[in-house]
């Protein structure tokens, strides 16, 4: 037998076996799956509410164009989103993805509070945070990216977790084949990452002198090879894409801006005192197995935060605190009930920043909080004023959009409206889907653009008609003035212009 096969009890002679999971306690399936079920229903109520978002029209066009990479995310949401968007129901189904996501979740957050200790009341608390914590509810109210990066770090914490237990070769290889397909989701991932090998660095060393661990982040990279290549080939496009989002925000100090709606957003007031005590488990004494998670949390904040990312990208790494925070309150019996009602409040305010549940005045003031659900809201009413615009001009005549929300829309729901006409875009991965052949004539540009912008490729601009929300309404495509533009006599060819029209952002 290698060392790396020994039970726990070559670190802890007295730990018991119990339900021969070495010494985790079982999982407490029933009020686990309840929480799970009242989580899953909450979101399915209001999941088409409203309509699809600006990104998920953009992951199904990107995956109708499938590659090892776009230049601003790995492959595996778009190839999702995909075959989603061809089942029936229109997003309804990726909204069932992100509900799933959702759920995994929290399932996933009551087996690492089992890995940390925590029984039968701490895995329903801490799974119950997760599905009342506003960043969690607010990420699944759609599908993207960010729900599947909330569910690949939960399942890499708590599949770290599981291989620290049972120190088998096997159980590090899951953890690096789940931390590989994580990769492939979205690169933050990697965050997470360096956050547990510094963390096995500094408090549990031993558990590297083993091959199981260099075995798991092998195979992860092993995984990731394929977006890597792809991302070398195309000058290293992900990386451009993370500098123009922290260009945005301001750098480093921008990123310090955020730490009020960090507070709010990522666990809401009421379940900062599950953070604050899950710290104080893990630097006790009953904790200092689990330390490295500590040590790891530190290093995600401080990476994120040094990189100018957008706070809610740390977001998972709360589920460690949570389960941390769980399992303390459950070795002390006293309050319990106080903290059922921190959850419930806590549940409220996500469900109401995060969730479309309000009427749409209500929502466009909770813009500058959460503007996510808004952005579900005015896509027929756009696609109707592009089509009533376009009505005059011959079907040849191309739509070029100025972000790919709009150029998503008009592909994807276009053609009930009667747009049968080339749509056109130079925003993220459409750069790299032009320049169409030709030379654009007779152009209809869409959205927000400056006329003086225009006016450096067509020398003729004219405004057709704005885009508008009913009753003052405004979405991202309103806040400023947006418009339906005729341009004619370009200056050049689409080939020859195309390199300006271009943007990352």
């Amino acid at each position: 037998m290698t060392e790396d096969d020994r039970t726990p009890s070559a670190e802890n002679p007295a730990a018991p076996e119990q339900s021969g999971n070495r010494g985790r306690p079982p999982i407490a399936w029933r009020p686990v799956l309840v929480v799970a079920a009242v989580a899953g229903i909450v979101h399915l109520v209001v999941a088409t509410r409203f309509g699809w978002h600006r990104d998920e029209f953009y992951y199904v066009l990107c995956g109708r164009h499938p590659d090892w990479g776009y230049v601003d995310q790995p492959p595996l949401a778009p190839l999702l989103a995909r075959f989603a968007a061809d089942l029936p129901g229109g997003v309804l189904p990726l909204r069932l993805l992100a509900i799933a996501a959702q759920i995994g979740c929290v399932l996933l957050v009551s087996a690492l509070t089992a890995e940390l200790g925590g029984g039968r009341r701490a895995q329903p608390l801490a799974a119950a945070a997760v599905a009342a914590c506003p960043v969690f509810v607010a990420a699944s109210m759609l599908f993207g990216t960010t729900v599947l990066d909330q569910l690949g770090w939960i399942a890499v914490l708590a599949l770290t977790a599981r291989a620290l237990r049972l120190r088998t070769t096997r159980a590090w290889l899951t953890a690096g084949l789940v931390a590989g397909i994580g990769l492939e989701t979205k690169n933050t991932l990697a965050v997470l990452l360096i956050g547990i090998v510094v963390g096995l660095m500094v408090l549990r060393r031993n558990v590297l002198r083993r091959p199981g661990p260099w075995l798991a982040g092998g195979l992860a990279v092993l995984i990731a090879v394929p977006n890597l290549i792809w991302d070398a080939r195309h000058q290293w496009a992900n990386l451009h894409m993370a500098q123009t989002l922290s260009d945005q925000q301001g750098g480093p100090l921008g990123a310090l801006t955020q730490l009020p709606s960090l507070l709010l957003l990522l666990a809401g007031p009421p379940l900062i005192a599950l953070w604050y005590s899950g710290v104080r488990h893990l630097i006790s004494r009953d904790g200092r197995d689990h330390r490295w998670l500590l040590v790891t949390a530190g290093v995600v904040l401080l990476l994120i935060t040094a990189s100018s990312g957008k706070s809610y990208y740390a977001a998972p790494i709360l589920a460690g605190l949570f389960a941390a925070g769980a399992v303390r309150i459950e070795n002390r019996a006293h309050h319990r009930w106080r903290w059922s009602l921190a959850i419930a409040a806590s549940a409220i305010i996500a469900i109401v920043i995060g969730l479309p549940i309000l009427p749409p005045r209500m929502e466009t003031a909770l813009r500058p909080i959460n503007p996510q659900p808004m952005e579900t809201y005015g896509w027929p009413r756009h696609i109707d004023q592009i089509a009533r615009a376009a009505t005059p001009f011959p079907a040849e005549v191309p739509i070029f959009t100025s972000n790919y929300g709009e150029a998503g829309a008009l592909s994807i729901l276009g053609r009930s409206a009667g747009l049968h006409r080339p749509i056109l875009s130079a925003h993220n991965n459409y750069l790299l889907w032009g320049p169409p052949p030709g030379t654009p004539n007779t152009v209809l540009c869409v959205g927000q653009w400056n006329t003086t912008y225009l006016h450096r490729f067509w020398n003729q601009v004219t405004e057709i008609a704005p885009l508008t929300l009913p009753n003052g309404l405004t979405d991202q495509e309103t806040a400023q003035h947006a418009a339906i533009y005729l341009c004619t006599e370009p200056r050049g060819t689409w080939a020859q212009m195309w390199p300006r029209l271009r943007h990352l952002d």
